[in-house]
């Protein structure tokens, strides 16, 4: 049996997570877990990393929600949070690999918008899945979070244009395997 929400705004549920009152922190858990288990997911292969990873980012917000000043979203700021978190695991395990050859570089093109409204977001998100770990992160951190490619450079201590070039070059191996995808499409049902 799921009980309702016991605090019905967010001020209210901040400041019940804020007095340490179990039933806020869980409320907090239970609204925004699935969303912050999907932000790790992106950056992390591994289930149980990313659960680990989203299970710290709780530790992290309630740790620093007392620095939350009302400006701006919530969700967002705590967002941030999660995906800092996963940066730092991406970091820990293996040194990010966010080099491009410059011939690479030449070759990269936009991705049809056509070819990707046609795919469902769950066959989208393996997609982007599969991209090696540099391009993955910085396709993740510029088209879904929307950081700058500044933002992206301090975060990951890479240039704005290797940002740049690992968001194109990530958009060219997405563009690669969304084509092979509709061509195994047509071929399996035509």
């Amino acid at each position: 049996m799921h009980l309702p929400p016991q605090f019905s705004d967010e001020d209210e549920l901040i400041s019940g997570c804020l007095s340490g009152k179990r039933q806020a922190q869980r409320q907090l858990y239970d609204t925004y877990s699935r969303r912050f288990m999907a932000i790790c997911l992106r950056y992390l292969k591994d289930q149980e990393q990313a659960e680990d990873v989203m299970i710290q980012s709780f530790m992290k917000i309630f740790e620093k929600l007392s620095q939350f000043q009302g400006k701006g979203s919530f969700e967002g700021w705590m967002k941030r949070i999660v995906v800092t978190q996963a940066l730092m695991a991406i970091r820990s395990n293996r040194s990010l690999s966010l080099s491009v050859s410059l011939e690479d570089a030449e070759k990269m093109q936009e991705p049809v918008a056509e070819e990707l409204n046609q795919l469902e977001v769950a066959e989208l998100m393996d997609l982007i899945q599969s991209l090696p770990l540099g391009y993955r992160t910085v396709f993740n951190l510029f088209a879904i979070e929307g950081y700058s490619h500044h933002e992206i450079g301090e975060l990951l201590g890479i240039t704005e244009s290797t940002s740049k070039s690992q968001l194109n070059r990530a958009r060219s191996v997405l563009k690669e395997k969304i084509t092979s995808l509709q061509l195994q499409t047509k071929i399996t049902h035509g």
